[in-house]
């Protein structure tokens, strides 16, 4: 966990926020486009269920993206769903939200015939949150995971 002082007062896009570490189970956490293939910045724009998302973070299964908060912020709002770049019938994995150490959301099962899942978490008082996609337990082929719209609410 990183020390220092958390985002600023307001409400923040997290793709425009620097995490504190990330992991992605194939190429690099994309902000604000889809995983893609191994290169940066490769990814599409970020699609669930035929709905555009303009800001939020392009993950593969397993995958754990980290932000310092500080005890700054109050809440986080998301969207989940595999992109529509995976063929339906392909690709399933699990979302969840961690605050401090501690599961606060769990997504279930996502595949890619489901609409986005909306989540969100009270986060009142934490130091940090991370955001997991696992492989639901079937493996990690097509698990292309959208984090759509992440918007974390700071005092």
């Amino acid at each position: 966990m990183a020390c220092g002082a958390g985002p600023s007062a307001g409400t923040h896009d997290l793709s425009d926020l620097t995490w504190a570490s990330a992991t992605n189970g194939w190429g690099p956490v994309e902000r604000d486009r889809s995983n893609g293939e191994q290169a940066a910045g490769d990814g599409r724009a970020l699609t669930v269920g035929g709905v555009v998302y303009g800001k939020g973070l392009g993950t593969h299964a397993a995958s754990s993206v980290s932000y310092y908060l500080g005890g700054a912020c109050s809440s986080l709002t998301t969207a989940v769903g595999v992109d529509d770049e995976v063929a339906v019938g392909k690709g399933s994995v699990v979302f969840q939200i961690w605050r401090d150490g501690s599961l606060v959301a769990d997504s279930g099962k996502v595949t890619a015939a489901d609409a986005a899942k909306p989540l969100s978490v009270d986060l009142a008082g934490a130091l940090e949150v991370r955001l997991v996609v696992t492989d639901a337990g079937d493996g990690v082929d097509y698990d292309h995971a959208d984090w759509a719209g992440p918007r974390l609410v700071c005092a």
